[in-house]
């Protein structure tokens, strides 16, 4: 809302129209401790609590100016009147999924994982989606349909296995093709409830003259391959019920140990960049919306320094895809900002430092401004690496002695590259027939030791696309158990013993001759006959897979240079977004002239020069690249500004934030100010106001509490 009394100089900076471009997810109703001010406050779960409905906790967060939406689990959840039969008067708690040993896998107290039968989609649809629906929400996000890789011996995923291949169910520790079998079902099952659940939301919401929006809030394919889970992922992005996702990655997902160099360790920005450029992947040639997550914390207990640093990672890994510009800011700020954490390794709890809290709000405030943008990062930017769901399909259990620890023939194919600076990019084979997936690739690799393509299709177009110029490296030996699983490259008259030889014969080469290069039309395909987990599990043992990646760009694709350094770095709008690799030849840190406003400092300092070490991340704000120099403006803040006033010789904006925390703020101006007012909202003058100039910046610097009810900041010159 704007100030009611300006002059005839004063310029009035409305609030945009409902952007509907952060948000944040929660179970509790509004608290003035989680007001974090971003644009939607996803509500969480349909029960009602103690004294308050679910539709009285939606209507705290509108009446605070929030636009309400909705996520609940598609795959467990809070739904005991199902599962204790006071729903239909039976009890479903059989419907859980169940290992080999007869163990039901539980996310909490009488709240199992599900095989999704008819009974559990209807009471989605009708006790869930419908009331809220009724309560006015047009935007429904479904959680985590996940599927336990080493879940499939219940009797509910029995009837289905007999319903979808007509024929008994077998187990699918006896062998690689039941696994696979028993993967497809599990991947099916989702697919399907998912598919009837959002089109029950459209058509119910249609006949209240509404326009429901359907989201999936997932992890990334890697992260799923890597856990030893199966979903739906990529196929949900041509359903035509779902509108978009959320990105769930954050340091829980990101820290999971990888291989590199023969050394088992986390690596949490690589992990996270290449979770990230998943989901990009899986949506691009769609147009789905996109939300990336990051979490400040995580579940299990570690330190506020661990959880800082990690953030830090995962926020810089998500801002180097300027095409998403819509984000999650964080999931439950009732954990993040009220309950003290536990320390890893003791008894100690403890409540969020005020030194973190402040440095979380000024990353919100930067995501509510984060503008996409159409640079690149630096680096190469044509080199991709195929992924499929079905990587799902082949993590549980191990047959004929083959392992893949830590999902490392899909990180024997992106990390020797990242590691040296090259931004690679996952391409998912699901989308080979949309023209966009490959039009900039110029180097494709592919291995079907960890995947196994879907179809035939899929090859027809990878043989145009190598015709056409295309470089494809292929790095496998084709001798893994799932190699003959029955599917269709050994059914229905084709005979192939291995899913790459049909592959090799649309593309007319010999891949018994001992060759390592053919020349197909006008492109190349190299054949390594090494599964990629080996050039990362023994030390120094990527040269041979780099060298045929350069080979293949520099002189086969005639692309250019391919250039190896330690570092990603991305201009976007102000922000100076780069991290740099450390297990990288190169040492030496990377260095940004001033002055910029350092944004993962909680004090936002002015630096002449910020210099980032291997292993660090930085997000700085570039005062040389603000657009309008003239207009005074608020460039970093720990709050949200709203009702700005600018005259000739003044400005004044209301800021907003959670109780109890610190504001930190950096304000540009034409000039030193005279005076600066700081006052609550009943118009008292705050006390303890930290406030500076910096005359290389021309901006102040302002420190002093929040308020959600809003603190009001008046300066002139």
């Amino acid at each position: 809302m704007a100030a009611l009394t300006v002059s005839a100089h004063a310029q009035v900076t409305k609030p945009a129209a409902l952007k509907q471009k952060t948000a944040f997810q929660t179970s509790s109703p509004w608290m003035p401790e989680i007001d974090v001010r971003s644009d939607i406050a996803i509500v969480y779960g349909v029960n009602d609590r103690p004294g308050m409905t679910f539709e009285q906790r939606v209507k705290t967060w509108r009446d605070h100016g929030y636009q309400a939406q909705f996520m609940t689990g598609i795959a467990w959840g809070d739904y005991k009147d199902y599962f204790l039969g006071k729903w239909d008067g039976i009890n479903h708690l059989g419907v859980g999924q169940v290992t080999q040993k007869g163990d039901t896998i539980f996310h909490g107290r009488d709240m199992p994982y599900v095989v999704p039968v008819k009974s559990f989609i209807e009471y989605m649809k009708t006790a869930v989606i419908k009331r809220v629906i009724d309560a006015g929400i047009t935007d429904i996000f479904l959680e985590e349909p996940e599927f336990w890789a080493r879940a499939g011996y219940s009797a509910p995923f029995k009837e289905e296995w007999q319903k979808y291949y007509g024929f008994p169910w077998k187990p699918q520790d006896a062998s690689a093709e039941n696994t696979y079998l028993s993967s497809k079902l599990k991947y099916h099952l989702y697919y399907e409830a998912i598919k009837e659940t959002s089109n029950y939301a459209k058509a119910y919401g249609k006949s209240k003259g509404k326009n429901i929006k359907v989201f999936i809030a997932t992890h990334s394919l890697v992260n799923y391959s890597s856990w030893q889970i199966v979903s739906p992922e990529a196929s949900l992005a041509s359903l035509p019920g779902i509108d978009g996702y959320i990105a769930q990655v954050w340091t829980g997902t990101s820290r999971e140990p990888t291989y590199f160099g023969g050394q088992k360790k986390e690596r949490v920005f690589e992990n996270a960049f290449l979770e990230y450029g998943s989901m990009v992947s899986m949506t691009a040639p769609t147009g789905r919306k996109m939300f990336f997550l990051t979490d400040p914390i995580e579940d299990w207990p570690r330190d506020w320094a661990d959880y800082k640093k990690n953030y830090q990672a995962t926020f810089t890994a998500k801002l180097l895809y300027p095409m998403v510009a819509d984000y999650e800011v964080m999931p439950w700020p009732e954990r993040i900002y009220t309950h003290p954490y536990k320390v890893a390794n003791s008894n100690e709890k403890v409540l969020i430092p005020q030194y973190y809290s402040t440095q979380m709000q000024v990353m919100v405030n930067a995501l509510n401004s984060m503008p996409k943008s159409p640079n690149k990062v630096t680096g190469v930017n044509g080199i991709g690496v195929l992924m499929s769901n079905s990587l799902m399909f082949q993590r549980f259990p191990t047959h004929n002695g083959f392992e893949d620890p830590q999902f490392s023939n899909f990180y024997g194919q992106t990390l020797p590259l990242l590691k040296r600076g090259v931004p690679v990019q996952t391409v998912h084979m699901e989308n080979l027939t949309y023209a966009a997936t490959l039009k900039n690739i110029k180097v494709l690799v592919v291995s079907y030791s960890n995947m196994k393509p879907v179809s035939a299709e899929i090859h027809t177009a990878l043989a145009k696309w190598v015709k056409e110029g295309g470089v494809l490296i292929y790095a496998g030996r084709d001798d893994d158990p799932y190699q003959s699983v029955m599917e269709w490259w050994n059914t229905k008259g084709n005979k192939f013993t291995a899913p790459s030889k049909h592959l090799f014969k649309l593309l007319n080469i010999d891949a018994a001759s001992g060759k390592q290069k053919f020349s197909v039309g006008k492109g190349t395909v190299y054949i390594l006959r090494q599964n990629p987990k080996e050039y990362v599990m023994e030390a120094n043992a990527d040269t041979k897979f780099v060298d045929a990646v350069k080979q293949g760009y520099e002189t086969d694709a005639k692309a250019g240079k391919l250039i190896f350094k330690n570092s990603l770095y991305l201009e976007r709008g102000p922000y100076d977004v780069v991290s740099v690799m450390d297990e990288n030849p190169d040492s030496k840190p990377y260095t940004i002239k001033g002055p910029v406003v350092d944004l993962f400092d909680p004090q936002l300092p002015v630096l002449a020069e910020k210099v980032i070490n291997p292993g660090e991340q930085a997000l700085l704000y570039n005062v040389n690249r603000v657009a309008n120099k003239t207009k005074p403006q608020v460039l970093a803040a720990a709050a949200r500004a709203y009702n700005e006033v600018i005259q000739p010789k003044s400005y004044s904006f209301v800021v907003k934030s959670p109780v109890k925390t610190l504001n930190s703020m950096r304000v540009l101006l034409p000039a030193k100010p005279k005076t600066t007012k700081v006052t609550d909202s009943k118009g008292q003058e705050v006390a303890d106001v930290k406030t500076s100039w910096d005359a290389s910046s021309k901006t102040v610097y302002l420190g002093f509490a929040n308020d959600p009810e809003g603190i009001k900041v008046s300066l002139s010159w």
